[in-house]
């Protein structure tokens, strides 16, 4: 059982809870990832038509193990926390925005939390790691990670304790009724751990990882680089390793939404990667348990440079490209209305056999 009760637990039992969670994770289901392409491929429409979109169903069907696909109570997690790396002058703004952005997610004023409301996704702020006590509800490992330019940002415990945090959260969504996930995040300094862990995981340049974030300058960027190639170089993580790289240079917000990508396999929930960041944390679960990316539904291509690469590590296409760049899950809920509008055609329509009309044939390639 994961809650706050495993608090006193050392590194080792923590660890071995964790592994434990992982050992259990079945592929999804392919009988009924066929059962949906077969359902798409008798509705009364020109085959394969609704594109990626009828992918997305097909792999909804195959996660939750039923051909009866739904996709109507649905969540968004935004993982909130702070970075002891901001000290390196990489972001624009100051630590102090996280704290007020993520009270504003209670009050639905943030571009989440409208969009949320409009599109009929429940919305759950978790501290994680703030550097301040806010209104958000209290899941903090500790107020916000050490600079990762000068030491580890956080220890391997406290990433385990991350990874378990949401883990737990999944659980919790899964037993209130909750279908179908989105995944974001608030933290100033954010995209810069994201690159760090993103370009140590895909074994990548950091020059081909890193960009502006929120609007640095040209010589901010500069930093921003330099900070994380110098970063890696002083703490050598372990790319096999998904936990040495998340403590050495990721954040609470990654680990929080790497244990939600992995709870999503463990509690067959579909979940949702937003963009850059959330992708960075799918990378920390599916470098933890491959089959976790079965799971997964990619919702946008981020605007950020490396967004495209860590998709094609992960082997996942994203559905909207709108050049978004926002984060805080925007983009994953821009998805779900047309995820919806998708599962809606799939379990509405009526078939060929209904309207008497001969089925469309495979003829060549699609």
């Amino acid at each position: 059982m994961i809650g706050k009760e495993k608090r006193q637990m050392g590194k080792k039992e923590l660890e071995e809870q964790l592994n434990e969670w992982i050992a259990g994770i079945a592929p999804a289901d392919a009988a009924a990832a066929r059962a949906a392409q077969a359902r798409w491929d008798s509705i009364a429409k020109p085959l394969h038509s609704l594109g990626r979109l009828e992918d997305a169903v097909v792999k909804v069907a195959g996660i939750c193990r039923t051909a009866d696909v739904r996709t109507e109570k649905k969540a968004l997690i935004i993982m909130c926390a702070d970075n002891g790396v901001v000290a390196e002058g990489v972001t624009q703004t100051g630590q102090e925005v996280t704290a007020v952005v993520a009270e504003n997610f209670l009050d639905c004023n943030s571009s989440a939390a409208i969009m949320c409301k409009k599109a009929g996704v429940d919305l759950f702020p978790v501290d994680i790691g703030m550097a301040r006590d806010t209104r958000v509800p209290d899941y903090k490992i500790a107020y916000g990670t050490k600079n990762l330019a000068a030491e580890p940002a956080m220890t391997r415990e406290e990433a385990v304790r991350g990874i378990l945090t949401g883990i737990r959260i999944v659980k919790e969504k899964k037993e209130a009724g909750y279908e179908i996930l989105a995944t974001g995040e608030m933290g100033i300094g954010n995209t810069t751990t994201s690159s760090a862990v993103a370009a140590v995981l895909i074994d990548q340049p950091t020059e081909v990882m890193t960009g502006r974030g929120a609007g640095l300058s040209s010589d901010g960027l500069r930093r921003k680089k330099k900070v994380i190639r110098e970063a890696v170089a002083l703490h050598q993580p372990d790319r096999s390793d998904g936990i040495d790289v998340l403590s050495k240079v990721g954040g609470f917000d990654l680990a929080g939404l790497a244990g939600v990508f992995l709870g999503g396999a463990i509690y067959r929930v579909p979940v949702v990667i937003d963009g850059f960041i959330s992708a960075a944390a799918a990378l920390v679960a599916v470098n933890l348990c491959r089959i976790s990316g079965e799971y997964m539904l990619a919702s946008h291509t981020s605007k950020e440079p490396g967004m495209r690469l860590i998709l094609e590590e992960l082997g996942l296409e994203a559905c909207l490209d709108c050049e978004m760049c926002l984060g805080e899950g925007t983009g994953a809920v821009a998805f779900l209305p047309v995820l919806d509008l998708a599962v809606e055609v799939y379990r509405r329509m009526s078939t060929f056999v209904d309207n008497q009309i001969e089925e469309y044939q495979e003829l060549g390639d699609v």
